[in-house]
């Protein structure tokens, strides 16, 4: 047996066996044949409308229909094109939900990659209806999470829903699917090294701890899912599936967790500033995936620069003295976040993470004694950025802004805002406690390939 599918049965089986909501994953070759079957094993409905869009249709639609056909369920479609691409928002899913509604024996099922599945998942969940996932790209983690990531009234969320009931998966459609869509499921799974180092902070700072299940699901594993980059760029059935293997375990330890902790973290906060304002490059939206990998190269440039810091030497009450208090906080916010309605929303969040001076102080001291054995901790656990971005290169996903048209100063912006827009403790959260979050952006920018821009109070 190959380590992916040694994986199947070691990882996602006792994974599925756990879940209150998925029965089956089936990733093979040539398994498109076995949807209607597995459809006919999760439901009592026979009568199936198949969500698409075009582009998800063409590589599997016609193939899923015949499939269910064949299996004895009465079939319908619903396609939405993918020029421009579909948006990951409620609002696009308003459709699919009408339709569903409309029939209460319709069995919905999901062919496509990562904004199809949120939006049929939301839609189904708002039906109270379970649905079958047909991915047809290893292009992000969310296949068999319980969250939807849409933008809901212009902000970018998880809502929580329920995940597939089953999954399928044909590496035959997956590894012929375009090169940089498996490359954005590369820069998606990438992001867990970084959102791993965020989780180590939120534990060391007593603010959220690990959880072991969900930990070990995807971090112990995380190392092998990543090697061998280039087969993801050259379509080797062989590391696409050990990618798509990867991408459906995170999707298990965030149902496991109740929350996206163990997949987000600071690389999450910066794609989604991106994805809020509809960020475009070369005339085509930049992808989830793409905007992660990114964010996640800019997390681990933050990283290196805290771990050649001496946190332990940090003198407590000027760092105290110069904390700005929440209503500065605030107006700093204002400034950093243009949009109103995406203000509103992380007003909420910055409040929500406020803490007091006592509570300040409390963790300022804690990070003195704990630095140096979560500074250890974090090196063996981070990968450094430039091995990290040589990674993401040879899989075909951006590393760097640059690459996804973001300039210096936008990019600037993006991580002053990013650090506002969740309550999750992430990098920015110590750098704000520490007080080195100017000196700490300033200082990363040149080792992201960025002239330095000077940093404004």
């Amino acid at each position: 047996m190959t380590l992916w599918q040694q994986q199947m049965v070691g990882l996602i089986a006792p994974a599925v066996e756990r879940s209150i909501a998925t029965q089956e994953v089936v990733i093979g070759a040539g398994t498109l044949g076995l949807a209607g079957e597995v459809a006919a094993r999760v439901t009592p409905l026979r009568r199936a409308l198949v969500m698409a869009d075009s582009a998800g249709f063409a590589a599997a639609g016609r193939q899923v229909l015949d499939a269910l056909s064949g299996a004895g369920f009465q079939t319908t479609s619903a396609v939405i094109p993918n020029a421009p691409l579909p948006e990951a928002a409620v609002t696009e899913a308003e459709p699919f939900r009408a339709a569903l509604a409309a029939d209460p024996e319709l069995f919905p099922v999901s062919v496509g990659s990562g904004v199809i599945n949120d939006l049929v998942k939301w839609a189904a969940f708002r039906n109270d209806r379970r649905y079958l996932t047909v991915a047809t790209a290893a292009s992000m983690d969310g296949y068999t999470s319980a969250g939807a990531a849409l933008a809901q009234d212009g902000f970018k969320v998880t809502i929580p829903a329920r995940a597939p009931v089953a999954m399928l998966a044909d590496l035959d459609v997956i590894a012929t699917a375009p090169a940089e869509m498996n490359g954005w499921g590369y820069g998606d799974l990438a992001g867990k090294v970084s959102a791993g180092g965020d989780w180590l902070l939120a534990d060391a700072m007593g603010v959220g701890p690990l959880d072991d299940v969900a930990w070990r699901l995807v971090q112990d594993h995380l190392r092998g899912w990543l090697a061998g980059p280039e087969g993801i760029a050259a379509g080797r059935t062989e590391s696409v599936a050990r990618l798509l293997v990867g991408l459906t375990a995170v999707g298990f330890a965030m149902e496991f967790h109740g929350s996206s902790r163990p997949a987000s973290g600071a690389d999450h906060q910066i794609a989604h500033m991106w994805e809020m304002e509809g960020l475009s490059f070369n005339g085509q939206k930049v992808s989830h995936g793409a905007a992660v990998g990114v964010g996640c190269v800019a997390s681990l440039a933050l990283f290196d620069w805290l771990l050649a810091q001496d946190l332990s030497a940090l003198d407590t009450e000027d760092v105290l003295s110069r904390s700005p208090d929440l209503d500065a906080r605030l107006t700093s916010l204002r400034t950093a976040v243009p949009d109103a309605r995406v203000a509103v929303r992380a007003e909420e969040e910055l409040r929500a993470k406020s803490i007091d001076r006592g509570t300040h102080r409390e963790r300022l001291e804690r990070l003195r004694v704990a630095w140096p054995e979560l500074k250890s901790r974090l090196g063996t656990h981070l990968l450094r950025t430039e091995e990290m971005a040589g990674m993401l290169a040879r899989a075909g996903c951006p590393a760097y802004a640059c690459q996804i048209g973001v300039t210096p100063d936008h990019l600037l912006r993006t991580l002053r805002a990013a650090a506002y827009i969740r309550r999750r403790y992430t990098i920015f959260d110590l750098l704000h406690d520490a007080g080195l979050t100017e000196v700490a952006f300033s200082a990363v920018l040149p080792k992201l390939g960025l002239p330095a821009t000077e940093a404004a109070e």
